[in-house]
């Protein structure tokens, strides 16, 4: 009989070595997809998904069980996401005013960001909550009432972004192939 991940995430948060490891190979694929579709960089996700994997074990004695456990750590997920770009933002302010290294840098940044494929490009132009809808939507399966649920909405409102996603998507695209 399969252990349920309830289970496993009870154990682990218990201090069971075995059950977090379990956790960790059933789900980290999963969760560093997610992570990237919350970044848009390889690079960020491999950091993003290795925080979250650092913090799990004493953020898993708050899982309640409330909610299916995949649910509960893409909610992680996006927090980290959203605490990530926070940092980022403040160290891009923070950096304002540097004179010609901060003028090449961000000349730099821009040079790497239009190297991105398109779908990359499309998902970063997205306001936060769309980017976060989409990226929990999108491959892993995740139903509306899952998304919902990990983004604390209502499931009404999660297909109103999906649909807001494929109009601006499609407005992106046509916007290109007119230019």
């Amino acid at each position: 009989m399969k252990t349920t991940d309830t289970e496993l995430a009870n154990a682990a948060a218990g201090g069971d070595r075995d059950a977090f490891s379990a956790l960790l190979a059933r789900h980290y694929d999963s969760l560093f997809r997610v992570c990237f579709r919350l970044s848009g960089s390889r690079p960020l996700a491999e950091d993003l998904t290795q925080d979250i994997c650092l913090a799990l074990p004493a953020k898993l004695r708050g899982y309640r069980a409330e909610a299916k456990f995949t649910t509960w750590l893409y909610r992680v997920a996006v927090n980290a996401a959203h605490d990530a770009r926070r940092r980022a933002a403040t160290r891009a302010k923070a950096a304002d005013g540097w004179g010609d290294w901060e003028i090449a840098r961000r000349a730099a940044d821009a040079e790497t960001a239009e190297g991105l494929d398109w779908l990359q490009t499309a998902m970063r132009a997205l306001p936060e909550d769309l980017r976060d809808t989409a990226a929990l939507t999108m491959g892993d399966e995740m139903t509306h009432a899952e998304a919902a649920e990990a983004l604390g909405i209502s499931e009404g409102t999660v297909s109103w972004r999906l649909s807001e996603i494929r109009k601006r998507l499609k407005a992106m695209r046509d916007e290109e192939l007119s230019a």
